[in-house]
């Protein structure tokens, strides 16, 4: 009981550091042609929105991506970097 308590107090006192025991499911932020444009679902380990106009993805597979389907998917600019790390501009 006590310890419940105490993750209580810290969770109060700082709501961004404590984990939540149940995570909810987060909306992806690209669109489904994009996804596709990527691999599918499958080859996409993970995404972060890194600035206002830049999403960082990371694929399982690079060879998967078709530059050519993201430019018609709206996505203006890809740059990719080792490891199967993509950079893909979203917008202006």
């Amino acid at each position: 009981m006590f310890e419940k308590l105490q993750r209580a107090f810290w969770k109060a006192l700082t709501p961004d550091l404590v984990a939540e025991t149940v995570t909810p499911t987060t909306p992806s932020l690209l669109s489904a042609d994009v996804v596709s444009a990527l691999g599918g679902e499958g080859n996409v380990t993970s995404q972060q929105r890194v600035a206002l106009t830049r999403v960082r993805v990371q694929l399982r597979e690079a060879g998967r991506l078709d530059e050519s389907a993201l430019k018609a998917a709206g996505i203006p600019a890809v740059m990719v970097l080792p490891g199967g790390v993509l950079h893909l501009l979203t917008g202006l």
